[in-house]
């Protein structure tokens, strides 16, 4: 009988104990989506100055990018996550123990500091020492690791509102600790740690051909950044303008926002790692191009869609853009990195989504309210040709370095 996820069986142990990680920290995240409704209803704050805590957490996330990813070059992405997890769970823990504005605000700029240092880190650990034609899978599942925890997490968090706001950052932040202490014992027990270590020593040796490469003599990963930012700002909308846009323009329920979601996390656990797995052999170009384009080309289509239908049937669109753009750019990202440097280079990728993630919602519904949806989700449009454009440039730029093959066989 065919199985279309029997590519999963040759993935080395450390990608399902990463993935394994992943899933418990995410199962546990639900702090974030409440943030904002437990500084106002919990704590007294005015709705703006709740608000601006976002902003804070995307700023706190812009600084993380840059830095994680120089220290995964220097001490290896698993210390990293390591340290990064459990950093995170202790500022979540004690973030509920104060009322006090510059506290409480300082607590949440360092929480996403270390949060999101988990990113880069876990795209380097993901993808080094692995060869592409299995890094869409890995990434892939990764991804189906986050999706299940986020279905589980902020749903869990919805029942702890009712009952204590605190308890929400209490339980965010023991998930993160387990998560890092599963990461400790497991890397060690699986020799992974030892590898990376000396893998990273090898690399930044003297008269290494790769201790010179940085992302700013990279104009090929410099057009992809670009190219990345202007689809992420895109792809914010989904949480951003595109519930605005439901609800006030085309007069649907709440619940029916709700219901796109569970349409995009199903297609997501049931058919992107069988996706790329198929997709484990095409060209950069090829796979670049055609998620860019068909997240721009969902978006874009809200602009005529305003049946319940056509609205599904954008959404089926942007995710399938979505489940082929992610791995897709990661494994990118590897190829085109140096080994010295790929935290480098992993850290400014989800920059420049930490970018779009603080421009992107305030644009989209400024740009909504001023001129209206059709003027929103056109530019969406265009923005995302343009974005392929420039994907589909940068892909074309130079020829990617082989990466390393020094692959450890999984426990039996």
């Amino acid at each position: 009988m065919y199985n279309p996820w029997r590519g999963l069986r040759g993935l080395p142990v450390e990608i399902w104990v990463i993935s394994a990680v992943t899933l418990v920290n995410r199962m546990g995240a639900m702090a974030l989506p409440f943030l904002v409704l437990y500084l106002h209803r919990h704590l007294g704050f005015d709705a703006g100055l709740a608000g601006s805590a976002l902003t804070v957490f995307g700023i706190g996330s812009l600084i993380s990018a840059p830095v994680a990813g120089y220290l995964v070059d220097r001490i290896g992405a698993i210390r990293v996550m390591e340290g990064a997890l459990l950093a995170a769970g202790i500022f979540l823990i004690v973030l509920p123990l104060t009322d006090n504005l510059v506290f409480v605000f300082g607590l949440i700029a360092f929480w996403a500091f270390f949060s999101e240092a988990v990113r880069p880190a876990g795209l380097v650990a993901l993808t080094e020492d692995l060869p592409p034609d299995q890094r869409k899978a890995a990434i892939a599942l990764n991804r189906l690791a986050i999706n299940v925890g986020m279905s589980i997490g902020p749903a869990v968090g919805g029942f702890l509102a009712m009952v204590s706001f605190p308890t929400i950052f209490v339980v965010d932040g023991l998930s993160s600790l387990t998560a890092g202490l599963l990461l400790f014992i497991m890397a060690r027990r699986t020799g992974l740690y030892a590898r990376q270590i000396d893998h990273a020593r090898g690399e930044r040796a003297p008269g290494s051909p790769h201790a010179s490469a940085t992302v700013l003599k990279d104009h090929r990963m410099l057009a992809f950044l670009a190219a990345m930012f202007l689809l992420g700002l895109i792809f914010m909308q989904h949480e951003a303008s595109m519930p605005l846009h439901l609800v006030e323009h085309l007069g649907f329920q709440e619940s029916f926002y709700g219901f796109l979601f569970v349409i995009n996390t199903a297609l997501i656990i049931l058919l992107e790692i069988p996706l790329n797995l198929a997709m484990a052999s095409w060209p950069h170009a090829r796979s670049l191009t055609l998620g860019t384009l068909l997240i721009g080309t969902g978006f874009g289509a809200m602009a005529l869609a305003s049946t319940p239908w056509a609205i599904v049937g954008t959404v089926v669109i942007w995710t399938f853009g979505e489940m082929i753009l992610f791995p897709s750019a990661a494994n990118y990202v590897a190829d085109i990195s140096t080994p010295a440097r790929r935290g480098q280079y992993m850290g400014a990728y989800t920059m420049a989504f930490g970018l779009a993630l603080t421009i992107g919602p305030w644009l989209g519904t400024e740009i909504l309210a001023e001129h209206g949806p059709t003027v929103l989700w056109s530019g969406a449009f265009v923005c995302g040709i343009v974005a392929t454009l420039i994907a589909a440039y940068s892909a074309r730029m130079a020829p990617v370095q082989a990466a390393p093959r020094d692959i450890t066989p999984a426990a039996p």
